[in-house]
């Protein structure tokens, strides 16, 4: 009893406790698109689906920015364990350079796709709520991928309730901005999807808004203002090292779910009403497994950076053993009670009866869904991060999307046919995941030694 009371008061406490504000940034990052998706609800099934799709085609762009700066978790936080605040300091600079520089390909690739998006094959009454919001939204690139270099710096510091406020208090912005924009208050015109797409914009400039004044306060007058600025290569270099097979693992999982939402887009405007409303609601379970990923590769790399490879083992276990418990229960609800959940954004009975089975098969995906994403960050505070992508694409793309895009169109389960494949691929990606995680924590207690870059 006393080796389980202190694994609990040792590491899952100091993992909940960093790990619970983390979550609370999490869900104030998904409520936005959740508090878009019930604002344009109203409107009908396609503004809905439009606004869905828009949504989603950036995020797959944009997550994958917000991805190369993933490297900022492994470095700051070893530095951190390490005791060498300085180093963290010019791990910023280094991050806020590499989200100025990955902004210019990423903008570009945001036009190509807004040029393509009348051959992708969407539904004619959802196309045009398409290209209405997709290209105003994608001006928030560049505050997006500030923001994401500023959070991951305060997150690796464990200056984590600066980041739950921000997101908190954006959400009312948005909230607010919404209102004002889709159906026109005072002097403000209607919008429609365009105001939901101005929104998320002034949200997430308001977001680098709280952050830079955060970070600016943190050290009274700017970040490392006694360091040079200028463009640090090696640095930048080794950002991208560890950044871009993350920011591909991420943009395979969160692609695969694009891809299945433009797959959704040539179904009828119910199937993708209730396919975009049944995953903002897993995203916001999914949510709570990602904060805890995220405090995971904080304190997974606090101890490697400190040469503590028992304390990363315990970190990295605590993660998952709070995580397996949250989404066990959180697949009950969804199994047991799906139309009551669906009935919040919509009263379309159409939509809640598909909507209903698209939570049923969500519940059996969720335990591994939580898994796939807590080791993804537990191996991140490690360093590991070139194997989880070449797994991601394997379960993701190789086996999970065809699979899907086969039981919706040929075997003719329309959007549940998706869901089913996206269940399958995350079983196997999960899997997998802990077990890479179980052989590189072992190797690691082991052999570790503090890794923290300086030069």
């Amino acid at each position: 009893m006393s080796g389980r009371g202190s694994f609990v008061r040792d590491a899952v406490l100091p993992m909940v406790k960093l790990a619970a504000p983390v979550i609370a940034a999490e869900l104030g990052w998904m409520g936005m698109g959740v508090v878009d998706t019930l604002m344009v609800g109203p409107l009908g099934a396609a503004p809905l689906g439009g606004t869905g799709i828009g949504s989603t085609l950036f995020i797959a762009i944009g997550i994958f920015g917000m991805g190369i700066l993933l490297g900022l978790d492994t470095m700051v936080a070893q530095a951190w364990g390490a005791g060498d605040r300085e180093a963290c300091d010019r791990w910023l600079i280094a991050g806020l350079w590499l989200a100025l520089l990955a902004t210019i390909p990423l903008a570009l690739l945001l036009v190509v796709l807004w040029q393509l998006l009348p051959v992708l094959g969407f539904h004619p009454d959802v196309l045009p709520h398409v290209t209405a919001y997709f290209p105003i939204v994608a001006t928030s690139l560049p505050p997006l991928l500030i923001y994401a270099a500023l959070r991951r710096y305060l997150q690796a510091l464990s200056q984590v309730a600066a980041i739950a406020f921000t997101l908190v208090s954006a959400n009312l912005v948005n909230l607010v901005v919404n209102w004002v924009l889709i159906y026109g208050i005072g002097p403000a015109p209607a919008l429609g999807v365009r105001g939901a797409a101005w929104a998320t914009v002034i949200s997430r400039v308001y977001m680098v808004g709280v952050l830079g004044w955060v970070v600016w306060r943190l050290h009274r007058g700017g970040p490392a203002a006694h360091l040079s600025w200028r463009l640090p290569t090696a640095r930048v270099r080794r950002l991208l090292t560890l950044g871009l097979p993350a920011a591909a693992h991420l943009t395979f999982e969160v692609g695969v779910f694009s891809a299945v939402t433009a797959i959704a887009g040539q179904l009828p405007p119910d199937s993708l009403a209730a396919h975009h409303i049944a995953l903002n609601i897993a995203s916001v379970v999914f949510m709570v497994p990602l904060g805890v990923s995220a405090a995971a590769a904080v304190l997974v790399g606090q101890h490697v950076g400190r040469g503590d490879g028992r304390g990363a083992q315990r970190a990295g276990w605590a993660a998952i053993v709070v995580t397996l418990g949250f989404m066990a229960t959180a697949a009950v609800a969804l199994f047991t009670i799906p139309a009551a959940f669906i009935r919040l954004f919509t009263a379309e009975t159409a939509v809640i009866a598909i909507g209903s089975q698209l939570l049923g098969v969500a519940a059996t995906f969720q335990l591994f869904d939580g898994l796939q994403v807590t080791t993804t960050g537990a191996l991140r505070g490690l360093g590991e991060t070139r194997v989880p992508m070449f797994i991601s694409l394997v379960g993701y793309w190789v086996s999970g999307l065809p699979l899907g895009w086969w039981l919706c169109f040929r075997a003719g389960y329309g959007v549940i046919g998706l869901w089913l494949g996206l269940a399958a691929s995350l079983c196997l990606v999960g899997t997998a995941l802990l077990v890479l995680w179980h052989r590189r924590i072992g190797q690691a207690t082991r052999h570790l030694r503090p890794v923290v870059a300086s030069s």
